[in-house]
């Protein structure tokens, strides 16, 4: 999506006449694999990294254009989101120091953005799901304001429809209503290309599929999805809903989502993809071409094949094939990897990029042919399976062998990709480096997503979830300057979170969801045996259409009951005669001030959450007190520390 001048083409006639640009390209690319056009001297590999922007709360910055017209910088773009950054990496020749090199790029590139960032008051993160980003965050007007960006929101929701349900379960469990695609730029990622020879290029597409689940367990780093503990790997389910085209159905009709692994083995060339894709996929977005490839092919110039690459950014391949020219001029293949997620470090990144990039190289050399030893179902299997549970899935590998991923990458994948990295005589103290990070992370079980896990089940125990979700991400930012792999990080501490400052949050960051509730015709003692059995005070009343319409408070069941129990009488009022009707509510993007200068306001204690009519939450003085027991802990760990008090042994003296 990184092309200018995108639209929705405006009729039909401008539609078929892209299509015909598109198939033109398709005619001019095969003439060009029949001729041997393609680079095959020194082959090169690349990256994108995707950066979040984060204020000094932790929470989405929607500062990218700004930040970018201050950097002027030619590697450094825009995505999706007005909080999300990405950074192109120059290309490199894959061997001798390439992933060091490339290390270090990353390094100069993100300290340029810090120092930029720093006079916006915004910090930069690498993580594939930010864990303090909010639904309120993922809204319209945090759109990067380009036409390509409205263009391509625009035409997914013209196959879906302006409603969809976002579905995923882990630990916890997402169940949404989504009205915007907007929500795929939760997502964070770093992007691996490699450069591939035409002739080999049907064998490393497949082993980019074989590989493609041990690389994600191994690398999984998005666990957490708007405060819900979900796939170690989220962002494979995020991606696949938040971009689906398809329409609910009656009917068992296959139809394919547009963030795909694919449905078979690829058997003859690229073409086949690209083939597939325009076949199955509609096309989304329109451009003018001016080029007419045909009579570049003719002429001997290299075409850009605009139409074929503008479809192409639109249909999202776990691993992607993709067209490009080189700067000698020459037209060059390349796979994308898609599957790694940003973070933890940068080290652990190039790690990540080092061993897929490894296996790729070496592996046809330890299976010849992976289309006649793995099954390609089994293979899509294992992905989903690795994007759910990380590093601890079992795998259907060759010949039909169970093995578990650490065995499998411990004592076949590691060898495997050092000897693909010693072919490509990259340096032996890079191959050391970067596979022992893979090694030891194996080893421990530390994975990026792992860490969050086990921080978050930590912190939630000692304080609220929105404190604890900002102090993963502080955690996350000291460690991420400190440029050590995840694997030797410690479990994050609530005192690494130095700036947590509640005043900005919003209600949905703090209210309660876990609600129970009582329909109107329920009878009073039903609503008071609720009350007694979860220990609160209050009852949300909805309708048969699961609108709330009042609020029952165990004041109002006492003087009932009371009342009865004096007048020996058995009246048959249900909660709807008892209920407080039309209760004071809040929507959940009001802030925690506001929420508190209403209850002061109404002289309430309690505050229904409500979205379109719906209950979504509840917010007591129960969660005012949590709030206030974190920020008067913090103040005084602060005091502690600007005034430690005097040891007994200095008291003595």
């Amino acid at each position: 999506m990184g092309a200018k001048g995108v639209r929705i083409a405006a009729n039909q006639q401008e539609l078929n006449q892209f299509t015909r640009h598109l198939l033109k390209d398709i005619q001019a690319l095969e003439k060009m694999l029949e001729n041997d056009w393609f680079e095959t001297d020194q082959m090169h590999i690349g990256a994108e990294q995707e950066i979040c922007l984060v204020d000094e709360n932790n929470k989405p910055a929607s500062k990218s254009i700004q930040i970018l017209e201050r950097l002027k910088h030619p590697n450094f773009t825009t995505e999706l989101a007005q909080f999300n950054l990405e950074a192109n990496l120059d290309p490199l020749p894959f061997t001798g120091e390439c992933f060091s090199k490339l290390e270090a790029q990353i390094h100069a590139l993100m300290g340029l953005l810090k120092d930029t960032a720093r006079e916006f008051d915004v910090k930069c993160l690498l993580t594939g799901i930010l864990p303090t980003i909010r639904r309120f965050d993922i809204e319209m007007e945090n759109l990067t304001p380009l036409d390509r960006y409205y263009a391509l929101i625009e035409a997914i929701t013209r196959l879906r429809g302006n409603v969809y349900e976002l579905k995923i379960e882990g630990i916890d469990e997402l169940n949404i209503k989504q009205e915007t695609a907007l929500i795929e730029a939760c997502n964070t990622s770093f992007q691996v290309h490699l450069q591939v020879k035409p002739s080999e290029f049907v064998s490393k597409y497949n082993i980019a599929q074989v590989i493609a689940a041990p690389i994600l367990a191994v690398s999984s780093n998005s666990p957490m999805l708007f405060g819900k503990r979900l796939w170690n790997e989220t962002r494979i389910a995020l991606f696949q809903q938040s971009v689906d085209t398809r329409a609910t159905g009656e009917h068992l009709r296959y139809t394919s989502p547009r963030v795909t692994f694919g449905n078979r083995w690829l058997k003859d060339s690229i073409l086949d993809l690209y083939k597939e894709d325009i076949m199955r996929f509609r096309v989304l977005l329109t451009t003018d071409v001016e080029e007419d490839v045909m009579q570049c092919i003719e002429q001997k110039i290299t075409p850009k094949l605009r139409a074929l690459n503008i479809h192409n950014s639109t249909v999202y391949r776990w691993n992607r094939p993709c067209y490009g020219v080189s700067p000698n001029g020459k037209p060059h293949l390349r796979i994308e990897n898609r599957i790694l997620p940003a973070g933890p470090t940068i080290v652990d990144e190039i790690a990540n990029a080092a061993f897929w990039i490894g296996l790729m190289n070496g592996f046809e050399d330890a299976y010849p042919d992976v289309t006649k030893q793995f099954d390609f179902d089994e293979t899509k299997a294992n992905f989903i399976r690795s994007a759910r549970v990380g590093l601890s899935a079992k795998f259907v590998w060759a010949k039909g062998q169970v093995i578990g991923d650490t065995d499998l990458i411990q004592k076949e994948l590691l060898p495997i990709a050092k000897a693909g990295l010693k072919k490509a005589h990259i340096l032996d103290k890079d191959i050391d480096k970067y596979m022992d990070i893979i090694e030891n992370r194996t080893r421990s079980g530390m994975t990026g997503s792992k860490w969050i896990l086990n921080s978050y089940a930590k912190l939630i125990k000692e304080t609220t979830k929105e404190e604890a979700t900002n102090a993963l991400v502080s955690s996350i930012m000291v460690n991420q300057e400190r440029s050590e792999p995840v694997h030797l990080w410690r479990l994050a501490d609530i005192h690494d979170n130095n700036h947590w400052e509640p005043y900005s949050l919003l209600v949905e960051e703090f209210m309660t969801t876990d609600i129970f509730t009582v329909n109107i015709g329920e009878i009073p003692e039903f609503a008071a045996d609720m009350m007694d059995w979860q220990n609160i005070r209050y009852i949300p009343i909805e309708n048969e259409q699961g609108e709330l319409v009042g609020l029952v408070t165990s004041r109002r069941l006492l003087r009932y009951f009371s009342n009865s129990y004096k007048n020996d009488s058995k009246d048959g009022k249900v909660v709807k005669d008892l209920m407080i009707e039309k209760p004071i509510t809040i929507g959940p993007e009001a802030t925690v001030i506001e929420a508190m200068e209403i209850m002061n306001r109404h002289q309430v204690t309690c505050l229904p959450v409500v979205t379109k009519n719906k209950l979504i939450g509840i917010i007591t003085e129960g969660n005012f007190l949590d709030i206030t027991s974190s920020l008067f802990r913090r103040l005084a760990a602060k005091k502690e520390e600007q005034h430690p008090k005097n040891t007994p042994k200095d008291r003595i003296r």
